[in-house]
């Protein structure tokens, strides 16, 4: 994978918060034999941080 740009946007529709991810990435390979695969595969993993409780 050569790149990958992420930019991550929050929108607020009534009560709901939508959490919206863009990603744009890019992958390139070389073989002067065989098979080649580039990939674009990706994970993604989203955490949620816990609000902090009043003592």
């Amino acid at each position: 994978m050569n790149r990958a740009r992420i930019k991550t946007y929050r929108h607020r529709i009534g009560k709901n918060l939508y959490l919206i991810i863009k990603i744009n990435q890019s992958a390139t390979a070389k073989a002067e034999q065989g098979n080649v695969l580039a990939s674009n595969a990706l994970n993604v993993q989203i955490f949620k941080n816990k609000k902090k409780q009043k003592k």
